[in-house]
């Protein structure tokens, strides 16, 4: 029998009774799949070897591109660009009529002898503006009206600042002559406290505003401690008439809110 070595048969043969699933067996048994695979690919890189220098030759040049930057630039000048007139445009405004002056002479007092010039008369420059030397105006010329808005810029009105600012935040504080030490023993030798047996003392908080003149307005009680302490706190305020330092932001007078807490004692 004619053993053929390209057929798979005869591993059969060599491995009968022999354990199949062992490498050998798999390896013998593709062993004609890898070579063709193999000579596929050995062709391949060899046919890929031979074509290369034929692909280097259709590769265009690149030193012909940099022979042509090489030569000389011409500069082209292009003609202008012509403006185009402009269209509707209003027409420029008339001057201004001309206006008879009189000349104003500085008044000298002088002997009789040197008087040169006599000054010009009331009923001269009645209808005339005074200037530097006499001009002649023109009395044919167009009157011209100024449109609104366009005339003599007038000074900004300065609003006065009324705000009420708080006591905490401003730069200069409000400040009682001779200090506040002084405003509170004010208080307390004006201040009647309440006779009811049922009052044991309290404190309570009075609120007013300093005005820019120095006075007090807006008096208020913020707290109160009962038995009508509340009236008391704003009758002892408003009878003191000793003015107060304004307080002060951004270095101008301004009102300010001012708190006062006043702690009241039980009539022993």
């Amino acid at each position: 029998m004619k053993l053929d070595l390209l057929n798979n048969k005869w591993l059969d043969i060599v491995f009968e009774g022999r354990n199949k699933s062992y490498g050998a067996y798999e390896l013998r048994k593709d062993n004609t799949k890898t070579n063709v695979r193999a000579l596929i690919i050995g062709a391949v890189i060899f046919s890929f070897a031979v074509a290369t220098p034929l692909l280097i030759k259709l590769i265009p040049d690149s030193s012909d591109d940099d022979l042509s930057l090489n030569e000389k630039i011409t500069t082209v000048k292009l003609p202008p660009k012509e403006e185009k007139p402009k269209e509707n445009l209003p027409p420029p405004p008339p001057p201004p009529p001309k206006v008879d002056q009189v000349k104003f002479v500085k008044p000298v007092v002088a002997k009789t002898n040197e008087v040169t010039e006599e000054p010009p008369k009331v009923e001269d420059i009645k209808d005339k503006n005074l200037g530097k030397e006499n001009i002649k105006g023109d009395p044919d010329a167009d009157i011209v009206l100024t449109p609104p808005g366009d005339g003599p810029k007038q000074a900004a009105v300065v609003e006065e600042d009324n705000t009420i600012y708080n006591q905490a935040g401003i730069e200069v504080q409000p400040e009682y002559p001779g200090g506040i030490d002084k405003f509170r023993s004010f208080i307390g030798s004006n201040f009647t406290p309440p006779e009811d047996e049922g009052f044991t003392g309290g404190k309570i908080f009075v609120q007013f505003v300093v005005e820019k003149d120095g006075t007090l307005t807006d008096i208020k009680v913020v707290r109160d401690a009962g038995f009508g302490t509340k009236e008391e706190a704003i009758r002892v305020v408003k009878k003191n008439k000793v003015k107060w330092s304004a307080a002060e932001q951004n270095g101008k007078k301004v009102r300010c809110s001012y708190m006062l807490p006043i702690t009241i004692q039980a009539p022993e």
